[in-house]
């Protein structure tokens, strides 16, 4: 390791150290707000992980066509939970015609994605809903810990881009967090809020323009590069290390630990998983079944 690349690695752990102090002890974060419960990335999904004691809110976002951001995993109406405005289903031919990016948030608006039946998750109560804003989601959430006494918790964000399709299904890097960081800025949240990515090029723009916001690395199952290489292309440590979590191991929770990098694995749906990997050290657990806490 040259001396260069040492100096970043020393510069960015002290930066994660301190972004660690804005993170709870053990992280217990419901996926898409609680998608084995209620419809994912929606207000309802929200609230009701809250109920379930989660610490972070974990959610998607995409732009629309007139750059507001709003809650959704896919940049498309996704074929599993979309039902028109006509009251038919989206099929999976025609879902990726449905791109939100080239849709303005008052059609997006139209589309129900809580009332179809998700077969992988037979336990999701099946309610309308819709794919709600970030600002809105936010707001609901403030309202209802204010309502109930209930703790405020963390907002985990993540950037749905890749390379590919910048342009076709969503902004540039920089536009995109951009957009996110008004909303956060406007809502006051930044002390609450991480933002997390596959896409390295997000995570880079905002440890630049925005280096006190925290930090999430998602890493895939198959990714063929080490924690090394991998953070080596990333170019600085981030707050949090992101893994399937097929991917932690003993040694995988030493060198988070060295680094001073929290170690939050996705997506966790079994109590002896979550059990086993809390005994391994990691510092929080994604899972859609928040109440397998």
């Amino acid at each position: 390791m040259n001396k260069a690349w040492m100096l970043i690695l020393l510069l960015s752990c002290f930066s994660a150290k301190n972004n660690q102090t804005k993170l709870s002890s053990f992280d217990k974060q419901g996926h898409r707000g609680c998608r084995g419960l209620m419809p994912e990335n929606t207000i309802p999904a929200m609230l009701k992980a809250i109920d379930l004691g989660v610490t972070t809110l974990e959610t998607d976002v995409v732009i629309t066509a007139d750059q507001q951001v709003i809650l959704s995993h896919e940049p498309f109406f996704s074929h599993d939970i979309t039902t028109k405005p006509d009251g038919t289903y989206v099929t999976a031919e025609e879902e990726k015609k449905l791109n939100i990016f080239q849709m303005d948030y008052a059609t997006v608006r139209k589309y129900d994605v809580g009332s179809k039946t998700f077969s992988r998750f037979p336990k999701q109560q099946k309610i309308a809903a819709y794919k709600p804003l970030l600002s809105e989601m936010i707001d609901s959430v403030l309202a209802y810990c204010t309502k109930t006494g209930k703790p405020i918790p963390a907002f985990n964000i993540e950037t749905k881009s890749q390379p590919a399709t910048d342009g076709i299904y969503h902004p540039a890097p920089a536009l995109f967090v951009d957009l996110i960081m008004e909303v956060i800025q406007r809502k006051q949240i930044q002390e609450k809020t991480t933002i997390q990515s596959f896409d390295i090029r997000t995570l880079q723009y905002l440890h630049q323009k925005y280096p006190s916001i925290p930090t999430a690395l998602l890493i895939e199952g198959n990714h063929p590069q080490t924690f090394a290489l991998q953070l080596k292309e990333l170019g600085f440590v981030p707050t949090i290390y992101s893994p399937s979590f097929s991917l932690v191991t003993p040694l995988l929770v030493k060198q988070c630990r060295d680094l001073g990098v929290k170690l939050i694995p996705w997506t966790v749906n079994d109590r002896t998983k979550i059990q086993e990997l809390r005994t391994l050290g990691v510092d929080g657990i994604i899972t859609d079944f928040p109440d397998l806490f």
